[in-house]
């Protein structure tokens, strides 16, 4: 049975979806500071294992690369099963709140190197899944106000956090929809 990769497993077959690269090539684009190495910091070590993993579940294929005065170098590269893997997760919500900071942002940038229309897919799956969220904390807070002041501390944080996260959102979306048109 293959176990579906972890987002940052996703972020791998998410760079190998440019072409076939070895191990120190996707890390050093994984560590960009302009880029994903905002959201993930990642060990050399942990990258090489989660290549292997993938490899092993058949999410990536790889081949030696002789090189002249070193030992070859493996060279990854996508297979079908990523492929889809990956398309079906980049066009996909989160699931929770707590997952906009690292899982989201890692969506949204792989998402932009697909195309506006990827991202712009993308962010509105969001604001979906984020308005039943909003929806369903309306319904309950209401309740909690009787003799429960910390639930409803609680609940009125994580209402405006999704407000936030809608309004953000809303942002993502215009800056998508303008770089769209500048191309």
């Amino acid at each position: 049975m293959i176990r579906l990769p972890l987002t940052v497993e996703y972020a791998l077959l998410g760079f190998l979806r440019k072409g076939p690269m070895h191990g120190y090539e996707i890390h050093r684009r994984l560590s960009d500071p302009a880029g994903m190495g905002l959201v993930w910091r990642l060990k050399q070590s942990q990258l090489y294992a989660l290549l292997r993993r993938l490899e092993k579940e058949g999410y990536v294929g790889a081949a030696l690369e002789p090189q002249e005065t070193r030992p070859p170098r493996k060279v990854f590269q996508l297979t079908q099963l990523g492929n889809d893997a990956f398309l079906d997760w980049v066009q996909g919500p989160v699931l929770h709140g707590r997952e906009m900071r690292l899982h989201f942002l890692a969506k949204l940038y792989f998402a932009q190197c697909e195309g506006p229309e990827v991202a712009s897919r993308l962010i509105e799956r969001q604001r979906a899944a984020c308005q039943i969220w909003l929806a369903a904390h309306q319904a309950n807070g209401d309740t909690l106000l009787d003799n429960h002041a910390y639930q409803w501390l609680v609940h009125r944080f994580r209402t405006a956090q999704i407000k936030a996260i809608l309004a953000w959102l809303d942002e993502c979306q215009q800056m998508v929809t303008a770089a769209a048109v500048m191309s």
